[in-house]
């Protein structure tokens, strides 16, 4: 619901102006918040897709209830953090509302880090079902977010 609302606003951003209507902060409107705002949304683009790329074959989209054939990602950028997706999801989150500095961006950015962190403490629960020792290994050395 949130990304159709998200790519509406910005599509009718285009033709409309209805920055009063979404609450603009003036004094964040300015072209340094605005520059940092597009670059982290770059920074979340590119480091989403590298994860992506990344767990190759292991990626999933939420939680996978199959047990079989699954193997726990601990390496690489999982190896400093349990959740760098989520990390750089919520980078992109920032980053929206730092190029779009507006209440409406402002309860996107609230939702989204609410239900991401939710959806992290599920999966982890999930995880440490299906991989039991190994997985409380790896949460032992590897903090969940830095």
């Amino acid at each position: 619901m949130f990304r159709t609302l998200i790519v509406s606003v910005c599509v009718v951003r285009i033709f409309a102006d209805i920055d009063a209507w979404l609450g603009v902060f003036p004094s964040l409107y300015q072209w340094p918040v605005l520059l940092v705002g597009m670059l982290l949304l770059l920074v979340s683009f590119t480091t989403v897709n590298y994860l992506q790329a990344y767990m190759h074959e292991d990626w999933r989209s939420g939680i996978d209830p199959r047990k079989e054939g699954r193997k726990l990602l601990t390496g690489g950028p999982f190896a400093r953090s349990r959740n760098p997706l989520f990390i750089s999801v919520m980078t992109g989150q920032l980053g929206f509302f730092l190029a779009l500095p507006s209440v409406f961006s402002l309860v996107c950015l609230i939702a989204g880090v609410l239900v991401i962190t939710r959806q992290a403490r599920e999966e982890e629960k999930a995880l440490a079902s299906n991989f039991g020792s190994q997985y409380d290994d790896y949460r032992a050395r590897v903090p969940r977010w830095f």
